[in-house]
């Protein structure tokens, strides 16, 4: 039997268009797919309308948006240009801190993105 194979990860949004919106405008990801509902991005992370996916998985939405992004998903990006990336963030964004050295010495900045998932921005190790 094979085994399965890991293909991508998928959060739940509330406004697929602020969501595209903030991944793609703003952390300048691209597109793979686009089924409305549904947006793969090149970077293997998946958009998903929750009330739409809450009706796939079970029967009907749940009606409580507060289930998503609720702070216990990281979801990580890199970048050669840290302090480039913190200003355009800082304006756009709600800050969790900003340019810190982690104890691993890598120096990464925390937002939320429109759902509340955290986001981390780190330079390359």
């Amino acid at each position: 039997m094979a085994e399965p194979i890991f293909i991508n990860s998928l959060v739940f949004v509330s406004d697929m268009k602020r969501s595209v919106g903030f991944y793609c405008d703003l952390l300048g990801q691209t597109i793979a797919q686009d089924h409305g509902d549904f947006v793969q991005l090149e970077n293997g992370l998946a958009l998903h309308v929750g009330s739409a996916l809450e009706t796939t998985m079970f029967g009907a939405p749940s009606g409580d948006r507060t289930r998503y992004g609720r702070g216990n998903l990281v979801l990580y990006f890199e970048t050669d240009d840290l302090e480039g990336m913190f200003a355009k963030m800082a304006k756009a964004t709600d800050l969790i801190h900003p340019i810190q050295t982690q104890a691993w010495g890598q120096k990464v900045f925390r937002c939320y993105d429109p759902d509340g998932h955290i986001i981390e921005i780190g330079e390359p190790m």
